[in-house]
């Protein structure tokens, strides 16, 4: 549950932080008339979100197993790829979200209604089709037919448009690079268990071999239902009886997508650009 949660929280809060953002330019520049056209095209964001969770998870039902699982199974490959994307953007570009996005709303103010819906649209669209497919491998992977999943996702969205009302008010600093860097990493920590998942999901399509190649089974020691073994398994999406491939593809993923993640938090900020009439001042 709380590795969901966490998934809700961190996409959720990215989702806010950017209609804060969008909203509170508006305001304090007094273009209170661009802000309906900017909540239709968060609005129509949402609602495409939406519907592409309720397809994920209703469109899948009347497949057969194998083709379930094939789907499912790339499914959380593609959205694993997404995550680490997103995870190492954002990490990047946190300090400089609000620039990018004033940027952005002074172009679409120019060019008119249409353009701002559209700008809305894509700012939120983004993160709320990641966090669909997101949110639907990793449900599938921590639990099926429980609705823990399910309920620490929505508690995460919840805080995160908690958080973004108080950021937008002002009654709470946050520090976006810090945040994002180790929600980012216990992210990848979550992803790596979704991949792992995806890859037992091909094996049972039989896309992938070595179903019964087991690299160890620990569940006499530690119980799938026990609390202990739902502890974990909602956390870390731990198996105690992963297959090689399983086993392999996770260490793959986990231990080169961490150290590069912490490599590139230390490698210093590239410089500032000089503008160019303090550097005409100085070639005087």
């Amino acid at each position: 549950m709380f590795g969901n949660y966490l998934i809700g929280l961190r996409e959720g809060l990215e989702a806010s932080l950017v209609v804060c953002i969008l909203v509170a330019y508006l305001v304090k520049t007094e273009r209170r008339d661009a802000l309906r056209p900017v909540w239709l095209g968060i609005g129509i964001a949402c609602a495409l979100s939406l519907t592409f969770g309720a397809m994920l998870e209703f469109g899948t039902q009347e497949l057969t197993f194998e083709a379930q699982e094939l789907l499912g199974g790339s499914l959380s490959i593609i959205s694993v790829g997404l995550v680490t994307w997103m995870v190492f953007w954002m990490k990047r570009t946190a300090r400089h979200l609000k620039a990018e996005l004033h940027g952005k709303l002074d172009t679409a103010l120019a060019m008119g209604t249409g353009a701002l819906v559209a700008t809305a649209f894509l700012a939120v669209g983004r993160e709320g089709l990641e966090t669909a497919l997101f949110v639907w491998a990793s449900v599938r992977a921590s639990g099926e037919g429980s609705s823990a999943p399910l309920i620490g996702v929505l508690l995460g969205i919840a805080t995160a448009i908690v958080l973004g009302w108080l950021f937008y008010r002002g009654a709470l600093k946050i520090n976006l690079a810090k945040f994002f860097k180790w929600t980012g990493a216990m992210l990848v920590v979550v992803a790596a268990g979704v991949l792992a998942y995806g890859v037992h999901d091909l094996q049972e399509a039989r896309f992938l071999g070595g179903l019964g190649d087991k690299a160890f089974d620990i569940s006499a020691t530690i119980p799938p239902d026990s609390w202990y073994g739902t502890l974990l398994k909602g956390v870390f999406n731990f198996q105690p009886d992963p297959t090689v491939i399983q086993l392999s593809v996770w260490a793959l993923y986990l231990v080169p997508v961490l150290a590069l993640f912490f490599y590139d938090s230390k490698r210093p900020a590239a410089p500032k650009p000089q503008p160019a009439a303090a550097e005409a001042e100085r070639a005087g």
